[in-house]
């Protein structure tokens, strides 16, 4: 049976394309201002380090408009604008480079403005992400559906998209998202019955990098889980490169993506004689740089942990002053502890060879 992610349509945003079945797509937004070129390519050029595929710049200026050109001349990733209010932003950042405009039609002005928006994106052939929140909902809507619900929101992103695709241009993309969990599944749930444009998830305003990874958790986890998103962004309040990790860990998690090494590692009991949490930490950060579809153990009990760590592909478990170097659950070689982190660096140095 296909699934509702098989069944969106394909849109291409920069080198990348998103919908029909693509990859989930991992983004996240800069929080320094565009204007300022040389910090906000800083910023990008780390978060494609740690795996950002699409990265947002607010442009609420002229000047940030015309940084979008400066910017895209030293990054690797599509970029999208983000608009809020003035339309003229939105040509200007089409007309500087970017790759893909998000706007809310519902405060971008009247249908003239939304159409010059449209004219300039179909010019361009740049795609459009119409981006609604309880926030902005209008208050016909409000009124009718007796408050902001997941019914209101999704026919404003449905007249939206209806909007702009009247205006002869389907090169969409959309997203309603919401601080709470179970508001936020049903209206997408919702809102995939009513189109075929592909999704953008997340869990807005989250929260900070633990209560906030765990919000987007659970709330991403359950679309996911229903086929729906094509592309998300975790939201976390602070650095926005703590967004890509949470995003590769949530969707290998789920079994969506591979890219990356996976780690797991014991919680640790009275039997650990081992700094297994620093141990934990430490192989985290070690396996940032490598890309190998692979999973590593860590483990605190040189007596369980073979059998334990015999799912991963490669493990170290550690004992009283020593540990073990462990290969899909066979015992490689015993070793003294301080010569674990080597091992492993080691073996996955080599691994493919």
């Amino acid at each position: 049976m296909m699934t509702a992610r098989e069944n969106t349509l394909p849109v291409q945003i920069g080198n990348l394309t998103i919908g029909a079945g693509n990859p989930i797509r991992i983004q996240s937004m800069t929080n320094v201002p565009t204007e300022d070129v040389k910090a906000c390519v800083s910023q990008i050029l780390a978060l494609e380090e740690a795996g950002c595929e699409i990265v947002r710049c607010t442009v609420p200026t002229k000047e940030a408009a015309q940084a979008i050109g400066e910017i895209k001349k030293q990054i690797h990733i599509p970029l999208v604008a983000d608009i809020h209010f003035d339309y003229r932003m939105a040509i200007a950042a089409i007309e500087n480079g970017a790759d893909k405009i998000r706007i809310n039609p519902g405060n971008i002005g009247d249908r003239d403005r939304v159409r010059a928006v449209v004219d300039a994106a179909k010019e361009r052939n740049i795609p459009i992400r119409v981006g609604v929140n309880g926030g902005s909902l209008s208050r016909n809507l409000v009124e009718k559906y007796g408050g902001v619900t997941p019914e209101g929101l999704v026919e404003s992103a449905v007249s939206g998209l209806g909007m702009i695709e009247d205006m002869g241009y389907d090169h969409l993309v959309v997203s309603i998202k919401s601080s709470n969990i179970d508001f936020s599944t049903r209206a997408h749930r919702l809102l995939s019955e009513k189109t075929r444009h592909p999704l953008h998830i997340g869990i807005t305003e989250a929260g900070t990098l633990l209560s906030g990874n765990i919000k987007s958790a659970a709330g991403l986890g359950i679309l996911l889980y229903d086929g729906l998103g094509d592309t998300l962004r975790v939201s976390l309040t602070g650095d926005p490169v703590n967004e890509i990790t949470s995003a590769r860990i949530l969707l290998r998690a789920m079994g969506l993506r591979r890219e990356g090494i996976e780690v797991i590692s014991c919680p640790t009991c009275g039997r650990t004689k081992i700094d297994l949490i620093g141990l934990a930490n430490e192989v985290e950060r070690m396996v940032q740089r490598f890309d190998l579809p692979i999973r590593v153990a860590v483990m605190g009990c040189a007596v369980n942990g073979p059998g334990e760590a015999k799912e991963a592909d490669i493990g170290i478990a550690g004992g009283d002053g020593e540990g073990l170097l462990i290969r899909r659950g066979e015992i490689v070689r015993k070793m003294p502890e301080k010569e674990l982190l080597p091992a492993l660096l080691h073996e996955l140095e080599h691994w493919n060879e």
